[in-house]
């Protein structure tokens, strides 16, 4: 089938594309390289460098390939930045997937799949590993709030025009390809600040939480979704907290680094804990997180030391 990817030069949906490609399928790729990165384009598949919020490029591209299944991952993902410009987020990521989204729906996409977050839509959730059915939904930051509303948005689409969708709440992801000069992706940051010999930075006590999967099995959830026929919401995650101070521990064990890290100050708005019940996965999609975090952290640090280092 005929699959247009967004953010297919970036991290998580630049080994999507690949995936896909390997099991044969047609792959566009639309990214305007603002955080993707050309080396990361599969060169078996089309590229569009074009944005998301441009009405009348992304009717082209739509009228012109005309794919069956929109794969959405294209966004604002800086939950800080989106704090300080909250209009810039809600043009990316809102009015960016209405344009998607209407030139899908009149170019006759079946079936979306986008990258929504369990890590921010729940806000500070009381039950912890969170399942989809928890309420209420309060996120913190404008980019939690985005997600959410996006997910609307797509549910409004299937009720209306029949447009079945997949909104894959993935928890912390991390592994090859993440940006290691971000705000955010701790392991990416530690694991080649470690390899350097540089100090990492630790936000606040670092017992702040996350459920960290790797990006191999993001790729599987996105892969079934391909094909199952169930549709709706899905937490993608391990259902088992990490604090950052663990990660640091494991990351500096694995890199026989003797650097000690710093604390620095908490960051404003940070979530406390956060950690999915992805046990509806299990039942409807036969998906299961199969990376444990040991071996995750070891593929990822190989990356980092064959490409950075």
């Amino acid at each position: 089938m005929k699959i247009l990817v967004t953010g297919g030069a970036g991290f998580i949906a630049s080994h999507i594309v690949d995936a896909y490609i390997n099991l044969g399928h047609d792959v566009v790729i639309v990214d305007n390289l603002s955080s993707g990165r050309r080396e990361f384009i599969n060169k078996k598949a089309k590229f569009y460098q074009a944005d998301i919020r441009d009405r009348d490029k992304i009717k082209d591209i739509f009228t012109k390939e005309r794919p069956e299944v929109l794969n959405h991952h294209a966004a604002q993902i800086s939950v800080r930045e989106s704090v300080l410009d909250p209009i810039n987020d809600a043009e990316i990521n809102i009015l960016g997937l209405l344009n998607l989204l209407e030139a899908g729906r009149k170019n006759g996409v079946k079936k979306i799949i986008f990258a929504s977050s369990g890590g921010v839509v729940y806000g500070e959730a009381k039950q912890i590993p969170t399942h989809e059915d928890y309420n209420p939904l309060q996120p913190l930051s404008p980019y939690g709030v985005s997600k959410l509303a996006s997910e609307y948005y797509l549910n409004f689409y299937y009720t209306t025009y029949g447009i079945q969708y997949f909104a894959l709440r993935y928890s912390n992801v991390y592994g090859p390809r993440q940006n290691p000069h971000g705000e955010a992706g701790v392991v990416a940051i530690f694991s080649l600040k470690l390899l350097n010999g540089e100090i990492p930075i630790i936000n606040g006590d670092g017992k702040q939480t996350r459920d960290y999967v790797y990006v191999g099995d993001v790729v599987e959830a996105n892969k079934i979704a391909l094909t199952s026929s169930e549709g709706g919401v899905f937490n993608i995650g391990t259902g088992i907290e990490t604090n950052v101070l663990e990660i640091y521990q494991n990351i500096k064990e694995i890199t026989g680094s003797s650097v000690s890290a710093k604390h620095g100050p908490a960051k404003s708005g940070e979530q406390k804990r956060s950690c999915l019940d992805s046990r509806l996965a299990a039942e409807k999609l036969d998906w299961k997180a199969k990376i444990n975090l040991d071996e995750g952290l070891k593929k990822t640090i190989e990356y980092f030391k064959s490409h950075y280092y």
